[in-house]
């Protein structure tokens, strides 16, 4: 059996097992970790250009990546949903690296250096991404781009499974029924968002955008804010919601209109 005949095999058994399709995501992303030589790896589900959770996780580490991404609404794995293609960073801290100023920071900041995003496709739709993650800098490498791709292929698996496990929300056939699946693994940020609209009279967007700004000005990540929310440990009176940072770069299109 040739490496890469022994590579599809072992990571086709972390797929082929009983269980949930989150406990197999789980399973295909520590088996990344092991066979791809990489610290942590996470797959994420994404609609309409938003990370909207994270199906499978090697551990707490892989869990923050996704989840500042979706608190920064940028970075690479919603970029290679959006143009179906693999995104590669060697070196975060590459001073040519600029597309993602501030989740970059958070990201070195929480000790990962390199991350390479590859899309994940069902049926013809790219639905995520598996997100593969080093904590020094350096290429993936031939070998492990292989292997990156092949999970990425397989990651498509268990996240059918948690489609069917939700079917009574996704046979509705709407788009709100896909956003509620997607909304499943952070419950409380929209909870949070509907406590600051009442709070603040504020639309949606905005309600969702200030959630985000401001867990960028105290360096947590939205779901960590929207728990203390939630829980009224913080107030949504005081004056720090009203003028809150914008990290956006306005010659940058792609990011989200806050």
């Amino acid at each position: 059996m040739s490496s890469g005949e022994r590579l599809r095999a072992e990571l086709g058994a972390a797929v082929s097992g009983s269980g949930s399709g989150l406990a197999l995501a789980d399973g295909l992303c520590r088996a990344c970790v092991g066979l791809l030589k990489v610290d942590g790896a996470s797959i994420s589900l994404t609609l309409d250009g938003t990370n909207r959770g994270t199906v499978g996780a090697s551990g707490e580490l892989s869990r923050r990546l996704d989840a500042l991404q979706f608190t920064f609404g940028v970075g690479p794995c919603l970029d290679a949903v959006r143009d179906g293609s693999p995104v590669l960073v060697a070196d975060l801290d590459d001073p040519v690296e600029t597309r993602w100023p501030a989740f970059t920071g958070a990201v070195l900041q929480a000790g990962i250096s390199a991350v390479f995003a590859l899309p994940v496709r069902l049926a013809s739709q790219w639905v995520g991404a598996l997100d593969l993650y080093r904590t020094r800098p350096g290429p993936l490498g031939d070998h492990a781009l292989a292997g990156g791709l092949l999970a990425a292929e397989l990651a498509a698996l268990p996240m059918l499974d948690v489609l069917t496990e939700h079917r009574d929300v996704v046979s509705r056939g709407t788009q709100d029924g896909w956003t509620q699946l997607a909304s499943l693994d952070r419950v409380e940020v929209y909870q949070a968002t509907g406590m600051i609209i009442g709070a603040l009279n504020v639309d949606p967007a905005e309600a969702l955008a200030r959630l985000r700004a401001y867990a960028f000005a105290r360096g947590v990540t939205a779901a960590e804010l929207a728990w203390q929310i939630v829980e009224r440990r913080l107030r949504l009176d005081g004056p720090d919601w009203l003028d809150l940072p914008d990290w956006r770069d306005p010659a940058d299109p792609d990011q989200p209109s806050w």
